[in-house]
């Protein structure tokens, strides 16, 4: 009889264990919405499924769902307090549901984001992202309220011993944020010596462009776009042809390449390369073209401010 109802029972068994399978392709191939039902669905009949906990809370944070994104996170804390990644995850939604709010409500949040980072970073010695968000924990904070460059310079140098090209790049975020920029291109370039990784390229590409150095901002990350290939660099490229009229044909083709092959891990947001691409248009004088891209950005989101007064100064055209 046992027997009979185990494999009475087995189709029901495959079935959860499919459709769990089928969540995770979808959350890998970033199809959030229909993979969240699946696993929401299979924490209902295994509540204690940590895994699926974490998937949730990640697609949560990928929505900007900070308030969903604590819950599921603090869920998987003290289930295990010894996982660095869960005390790293947990601090980071904490941070980003503080930069949402206002400054007098994100202080009550410091205490704690500043408890599980610090938890994550003892309990993995090696752990890379833990420090970066560390670094930048403490360079950002005023010092009033617990900022501090010399904690940041500490994690910095732990990155050091880790990843010298992390270490190197974090550094020179220290330098660019305390206004030493000689010192920040020395780190970048030593960066670029040592990993040569689209990371790398990408900072100094900042690093010139904020110090006005434009053209060198473009070099540096068309070079890293040939080497590497990766997407968020078409972006930048397009965004400094766009912002200094630079070479519109390549911002053009870079633009579009990163909407051709965009995917949420890119960080910036579609509509934003249509803006920028509306933005070549208009320093070309093509005035209906911009407008079209200008118009597709503002369809994708009615309140882009920064849309709606380029459109006004396009129309001016």
């Amino acid at each position: 009889m046992k027997y009979v109802l185990f494999f009475a029972l087995f189709p029901m068994l495959l079935s959860a264990q499919t459709s769990f399978e089928k969540a995770e392709t979808f959350f890998v191939t970033e199809q959030f919405n229909k993979a969240k039902p699946l696993f929401e669905q299979h924490l209902k009949a295994h509540p204690n499924d940590l895994k699926a906990q974490e998937y949730l809370g990640d697609i949560a944070g990928y929505k900007k769902d900070w308030d969903t994104a604590i819950d599921y996170y603090e869920v998987l804390v003290e289930a295990n307090d010894k996982s660095a990644n869960y005390h790293f995850k947990y601090g980071g939604a904490l941070g980003m549901k503080a930069l949402s709010i206002s400054k007098i409500r994100a202080a009550t949040y410091i205490g704690d984001i500043k408890e599980h980072f610090e938890t994550a970073a003892r309990l993995d010695p090696n752990h890379i992202e833990v420090r970066w968000a560390l670094v930048e924990f403490y360079m950002q904070l005023p010092g009033i309220i617990g900022g501090s460059q010399k904690k940041a310079t500490h994690y910095a140098n732990e990155l050091l011993k880790i990843s010298p090209v992390d270490g190197y790049l974090a550094n020179g975020y220290i330098a660019e944020y305390d206004d030493r920029p000689d010192d920040a291109e020395r780190f970048y370039k030593k960066a670029i010596e040592i990993g040569g990784s689209p990371t790398t390229y990408e900072k100094l590409a900042e690093h010139y462009e904020k110090n006005n150095k434009p053209k060198e901002a473009m070099e540096t990350a068309n070079k890293s776009l040939q080497i590497h290939k990766r997407n968020s660099l078409n972006y930048q490229i397009g965004k400094i042809a766009a912002q200094y009229n630079l070479d519109a044909a390549l911002g053009i083709n870079c633009l579009q390449a990163y909407v051709e092959n965009h995917s949420v891990r890119d960080g910036v947001p579609k509509d934003w390369a249509y803006y920028r691409l509306a933005q070549i248009y208009k320093n070309l004088g093509k005035k209906q073209t911009a407008l079209q891209w200008i118009n597709k950005a503002l369809s994708d989101r009615p309140d882009f401010e920064q849309a709606q007064e380029e459109k006004e100064k396009i129309l001016s055209l």
